[in-house]
């Protein structure tokens, strides 16, 4: 049988087209142009500083580590994005993560940026390497270590500390991904202090530059603690580190024989397992990626057919449509990405004609709404991509379930029941894709961050809520006037339109990516252009591991 290509009817010189195209542009210049100030860490200043010490700064690491000619998969770049206001911000949480080839293998790259608090551990610090532990222990990828921190930031040690998102995981994820054989190589490349000395030792490979310090106390604290006047390098030197205490493995003069070292074990490591996934020579889509701009619509208002994007994200457009005429307001279908066999459910943006059920009435069905009939299909689809072992992609623009008379009786809350057991219990591996709208349950039931996606994803003009701004702020206002109408004051229509429009703004600002991006809901905020990319990488991660367990649903609903 041949494959299903999927045709375009995109006309690149219709107003729409162009306006949706400028929109676009328009939010990826100003991410861009934010990225870059995060990239600049501490700043101008804290990097010269950086580099009088004889140290390189985190992204300078990283670039010399891994292999010429390819690049950082960033994740987490915006953590903790506007946050921190008081304390000066904590840039990318002070840390730098993401996926890298080093010796043609993938790692998991953890690098704390000294140019921002000397490295210290902000809450949303910890948060984001226990992050990128937790990608790495789901996919099986190595980590290379390159540390450089203070430790804890003193003034809001009570949110680093103690919880089980915090500080002490860190170093417990060490030891059980230790146990998993996944290894992990640590290079100390400046101050390795307090608990966070634990980090380096509870890995495969311990390397230490000249001029660094590794200790559980340093010299004021030694002093003030039990008397014991020392220097820093008497106390947790390399040199003493190689010749007396025997801690570390590798003694290196600079940063730059360090990071040649860490290749040079990298490069005697063993082969990785032979992946389980089918996977064929990749091929590009027929069509131009950047038309992806003009295709998408975020107004709410507007309508586009999601089969545009996916023919311009999947292998040469191809895309197999399971069950095509039936629950049509989310596509499910069979393609491959970069060469490996996906299974997409996608929402659709389209309204639909439709007959109802258990009757000859037509009916049209809203897109990017889950009805009964799309929440089944999915369901049954995503127990299929399990059995068959094919990673499921989940790319997002929903408003959420349907609701009203007809969508009960028609048992809508069972059916959205079944996909979401579906998603939880799936065990292959999943990756979200937040393009436009995930609201409500079915946020949920797309899989959002609750449901273990490997990654998740987000374009520019992803938003992310309960409800949408509008409906929020019409609800939030409600309340409010209600509340002061009990209290007997008199609500005008200009304080009214003050009221929504403060709320709405509120509101607007909380769903947005970056805001999501700022506390590690999703991963990373992607280029809609890039997102073929970006979802290959991801792949290529995931294939990493070759373990699944054994599905099972439960009690599922019928």
């Amino acid at each position: 049988m041949p494959a299903s290509t999927l045709n375009s009817a995109v006309n690149r010189k219709s107003p729409d087209f162009e306006k949706n195209t400028r929109r676009i542009i328009d939010l990826l210049t100003q991410i861009k142009n934010e990225e870059q100030k995060i990239r600049d860490g501490g700043g101008a200043k804290a990097i010269e500083s950086q580099h009088k010490k004889g140290r390189l700064t985190a992204r300078e690491r990283i670039e010399k580590l891994i292999d010429p000619g390819s690049s950082l998969f960033e994740l987490g770049l915006y953590a903790a994005f506007e946050m921190y206001e008081e304390w000066g911000g904590a840039p990318s949480a002070g840390t730098v993560t993401g996926l890298a080839t080093v010796c043609g293998r993938k790692f998991m790259v953890i690098a704390n940026d000294a140019t921002v608090k000397a490295g210290a551990f902000f809450p949303m610090t910890a948060k984001k390497v226990i992050r990128a532990q937790n990608i790495a222990i789901e996919n099986r990828i190595p980590v290379i270590y390159l540390v450089d921190s203070a430790g804890i930031f003193l003034p809001l040690q009570e949110d680093v500390f103690p919880d089980t998102d915090d500080f002490g995981r860190v170093f417990r994820n060490n030891a059980v991904m230790s146990a998993m054989g996944i290894p992990q190589l640590t290079a100390v490349m400046g101050m390795c202090v307090a608990g966070g000395a634990y980090l380096p030792v509870m890995t495969d490979h311990v390397l230490m530059t000249e001029g660094s310090g590794l200790f559980l106390a340093g010299p004021a604290l030694v002093q003030a603690a039990i008397g014991q006047k020392t220097s820093a390098e008497d106390l947790g030197g390399a040199k003493m580190h190689a010749q007396i205490s025997g801690t570390v493995d590798f003694r290196e003069p600079d940063d730059d024989a360090c990071l040649k070292r860490i290749r040079a074990l990298v490069d005697k490591m063993g082969n990785t397992p032979t992946p389980i996934f089918s996977k064929t020579v990749s091929r590009d889509p027929l069509f131009p990626a950047d038309e992806i701009y003009g295709i998408f619509s975020s107004d709410p208002a507007k309508q586009y057919d999601m089969r545009e994007i996916i023919a311009r994200v999947v292998d040469g457009s191809e895309f197999e449509e399971y069950r095509a005429e039936y629950g049509e307001t989310v596509l499910c279908g069979y393609a491959r990405i970069g060469g490996w066999a996906v299974g997409i459910v996608a929402n659709q943006k389209k309204h639909v004609q439709t007959q109802a059920r258990g009757s000859d009435q037509k009916r049209v069905e809203f897109g990017g709404v889950i009805y009964t009939e799309a929440a089944e299909k999915s369901a049954r689809f995503i127990l299929d991509c399990n059995q068959n072992k094919i990673p499921l992609i989940f790319l997002h623009d929903v408003n959420g379930f349907m609701v009203g008379k007809d969508a009960e009786w028609s048992g809508i809350i069972r059916a959205g029941a079944k996909m979401v057991n579906a998603v939880s219990n799936s065990v292959v591996p999943k990756i979200s894709v937040i393009c436009g709208g995930s609201f409500g349950a079915g946020h949920y039931a797309m899989c959002g961050k609750a449901y273990d996606p490997r990654f998740i994803f987000a374009w520019p003009t992803a938003r992310y809520a309960v409800m949408s701004g509008d409906a929020a702020a019409g609800t939030l206002v409600e309340i409010k006037l209600k509340q002061l109408e009990r209290e007997g004051k008199k609500v005008d229509e200009k304080l009214k339109k003050e009221l929504y429009d403060s709320v709405r703004a509120t509101y607007e600002h909380q769903t947005d990516p970056r805001y999501a991006a700022a506390r590690l809901w999703v991963d990373a905020i992607i280029d809609p252009a890039h997102t073929r990319d970006a979802l290959v990488t991801a792949l290529e991660a995931a294939a990493l591991n070759p373990e699944i367990r054994e599905f099972k649903t439960g009690v599922l609903q019928t």
